[in-house]
């Protein structure tokens, strides 16, 4: 069974599947390192928009922009993502209140009117947005694919930044897409990693006050892992050739996602009543 997860324009170099080890900074000594901050090194949900967001967002702008010009330049690491390969990614942009930068998130297509996303991506503890731009059939975040704006969100009743408890939320489209491969461009600026997915007793070493059983975790080793801009985004389980999908992206370390550290997920088996209850048909 082959566990994936995809990425905008992701810098960090990705290697397959690995033993379920990991090295860890102690996390005591890894707090004190956040200077002038009381948010946990591992609540990386907890201030996205302002602390992650929105400066991802600038970067693969530029990046997007600097492979426009020059179409044979590459993104060093990572795996390409085909065309149609994953025609359930979604891109998101947003819109945030009092704030000039648009934050960026992922997320996957659940029907032809319904998004399934982190709730950090719309309300972070801190900042909210007001507006998505939802971003589907391209390779591209900023550039080409369908394009479709709203502000019908709906996050989890019991979201909680502060210990990342429930971090699902569910987007309405205006409109209804289609289930089909998309028509995709060359340049293929969305890349992918095969991660493998670690017991939550494993996990909870490296997160030891927040994993809950509503979580779901990948391993870290040898740098492949979910990172900054890959909030919301799809962790997807082939199963009899069909894609499942079985957690979204929540949190991880703060110092970075190449030093080893685990990948935590909502767990989706968790939120199926809240999910379908919000799905739009």
């Amino acid at each position: 069974m082959n566990i994936c997860s995809t990425k905008y324009l992701r810098d960090s170099g990705y290697s397959a599947l690995h033993p379920l080890l990991f090295t860890l900074i102690p996390l005591a000594f890894a707090e004190d390192i956040l200077e002038n901050s009381d948010i946990p090194s591992y609540n990386t949900a907890y201030g996205y928009l302002t602390r992650f967001g929105i400066p991802e967002a600038e970067r693969i702008r530029k990046a997007e922009e600097q492979m426009i010009k020059n179409p044979d330049s590459r993104i060093a690491g990572g795996s390409p993502s085909a065309p149609g390969q994953f025609p359930y990614q979604a891109g998101l942009i947003s819109d945030i209140i009092g704030l000039s930068g648009n934050g960026v998130c992922g997320g996957s297509l659940l029907s032809a009117r319904s998004v399934v996303t982190a709730a950090h991506c719309w309300f972070d503890g801190i900042n909210r947005a007001w507006r998505f731009t939802v971003v589907l059939g391209s390779v591209t975040l900023f550039h080409g694919g369908t394009r479709i704006q709203t502000t019908f969100v709906r996050t989890h009743p019991s979201w909680f930044p502060l210990l990342i408890r429930n971090d699902v939320a569910v987007i309405d489209l205006l409109q209804a897409v289609q289930f089909s491969d998309h028509e995709l461009t060359n340049q293929q600026h969305l890349s992918h990693v095969t991660l493998t997915v670690i017991s939550n007793e494993i996990c909870s070493i490296a997160f030891p006050s927040v994993l809950q059983n509503s979580n779901i975790c990948t391993s870290g080793r040898g740098g492949a892992s979910t990172c900054r801009g890959d909030s919301g985004g799809p962790l997807v389980a082939e199963v009899a050739k069909r894609p499942i999908l079985i957690g979204i992206v929540s949190f991880g370390i703060t110092f970075g996602c190449e030093i080893g550290y685990p990948a935590a997920y909502a767990r989706v088996t968790s939120f199926l009543d809240f999910i379908n209850g919000e799905i739009v048909n």
